[in-house]
This record gives structure tokens, C-alpha cells and sequence, in this order.
């Protein structure tokens, strides 16, 4: 397997997932910018999407979208216990996790950031929002360790990706207790340590 990747892109989540199940993989950087593999490649020839992440599976074929690759990963290693079974209510809830994630942290937080192109009216608007989502995750944390209870799972490879896009619009998470012993809870991990070390995310 090869994940096409970005330094601190959503591209993380599946980069910690592949690290956190023990897969065997290699990592190719691309410049969202120049639209350019590290190798050399034209990015938007591998994915017309033009976005990270990508998964290039043994047999050539490849996957897009963080939360399905996710998915993927976590069922061909059900031993890793990073997702419930399909089928059953827990897998719902996982998946209830992972969409308000996509929806409402992750498009939430793009137009804040994109600020300079959308101006100051899409930032007054968004913040709110995006304040009021973070309040219910924070809510949700208390008392537990991971979304899904104690079990580290997909869903939290994904909220720790997008809750460390906090710095890139001047958020400070200090606002949510929980969240930020959250974000240092799973950062800690060791291999959360190396995957951001790998990326280089560690100062």
C-alpha cells in the first residue's frame, strides 16, 4: 500500500490508522500547491480530486476520501480494534462520529482559514458554528478517554487531525478543557509520536 500524503493535511488520519494497525505501507509526499508528488509525479493524473489523501492499494487500485479509507483500513484489521463490526449499532455510531467530523469540524473550519479569499463576514459567520460543534464534542469527552468510550478508534485519528488545525485559525482550545486533554491524550500515543514525527509535525 502507498498513502499519498501531506504534512498536518487530513491525510493524517489515515496515516495514523496504517501506523496504529501495523500495516506495511510507503508514504509520498505531495505539495498541494504545485500539484507535485515528491517523485516527480503530476498529483491531479493520480487523483482528479487534486486532494489528500489517497490510498494505492497492491493491485494499483486506488481510494479516496479520508473517511472511507478509514473505514477500509480499520476492516481488513478488525484485530486492531479501530472499529466495531459493520452491522452493528456501534459501527452506526462510529460512522454518526466520522460525518459530523467531515461536516461540521472539518468544512467548518476550511472557510475560517480560507478567510483571506472569503472575508471577514465568512469568519463571523463560521466561528459561531464551528464553536457550537466543538462545545458538543467537548461535552461528549467528558468523563471518557476516546469518542467511543474507552477504545481508541478511526474517529479519533480524525478529530485529532482536525482539532490540530486549531493553530492554523487562532483557536485556542484552552476555551474546552476537554478537548485539549483530549488532543494531548492522543498525541501522546506512541505511535501518534511517530507518525508526527514522520511528518515532521513535531517541533
Amino acid at each position: 500500500m502507498k498513502l499519498y500524503y501531506t504534512p498536518g493535511a487530513c491525510s493524517l488520519s489515515p496515516h495514523i490508522v496504517l501506523s496504529e494497525a501495523a500495516y506495511t505501507f510507503e508514504l509520498e509526499k505531495v505539495d498541494l500547491k504545485t500539484k507535485q508528488t515528491a517523485n516527480g509525479r503530476d498529483f491531479n493524473a493520480i487523483n482528479p480530486k487534486s486532494v489528500v489523501p489517497v490510498l494505492e492499494l497492491d493491485n494499483g487500485e486506488r481510494l479516496t476520501e479520508g473517511v472511507a479509507i478509514v473505514q477500509y483500513l480499520a476492516d481488513l484489521k478488525p484485530e486492531a480494534n479501530l472499529a466495531p463490526p459493520a452491522g452493528t449499532l456501534a459501527r452506526a455510531r462510529l460512522q454518526e462520529w466520522l460525518n459530523f467530523i467531515a461536516t461540521e469540524l472539518h468544512k467548518g473550519i476550511h472557510p475560517i482559514y480560507r478567510v483571506a479569499d472569503a472575508g471577514e463576514q465568512a469568519k463571523d459567520f463560521y466561528l459561531p458554528r464551528l464553536k457550537s460543534a466543538l462545545s458538543y464534542v467537548a461535552e461528549h469527552l467528558k468523563g471518557q478517554d476516546y469518542l467511543m468510550g474507552e477504545q481508541f478508534s478511526v474517529a479519533d485519528s480524525y478529530l485529532f487531525t482536525v482539532l490540530g488545525w486549531h493553530k492554523w485559525i487562532d483557536l485556542d482550545l484552552a476555551e474546552w478543557p476537554a478537548l485539549e486533554a483530549y488532543h494531548q491524550r492522543v498525541a501522546a500515543r506512541p505511535k501518534v509520536q511517530s507518525v508526527l514525527r514522520t511528518e515532521g509535525l513535531l517541533v
